[in-house]
């Protein structure tokens, strides 16, 4: 289950929770192709993408 960060400002910052799940989901997608082994057990890939997401590095349109 996902605490922090919260569902609500996730979807604050994309606009709709379909918007946000497919953003998520491309990220993360792209994340378990680039990531080593390590990086991936450190944190995974859709923490990674939620995260980025939430601090502004990933944007939608």
């Amino acid at each position: 289950m996902l605490l922090e960060p919260p569902i609500d400002a996730l979807v604050k910052k994309v606009g709709n929770p379909y918007k946000l799940a497919v953003l998520v989901s491309k990220r993360a997608k792209l994340l378990k192709q680039t990531l080593t082994e390590k990086e991936k057990e450190e944190c995974p890939e859709v923490t990674r993408a939620v995260n980025e997401v939430y601090t502004g590095k990933i944007i939608s349109n």
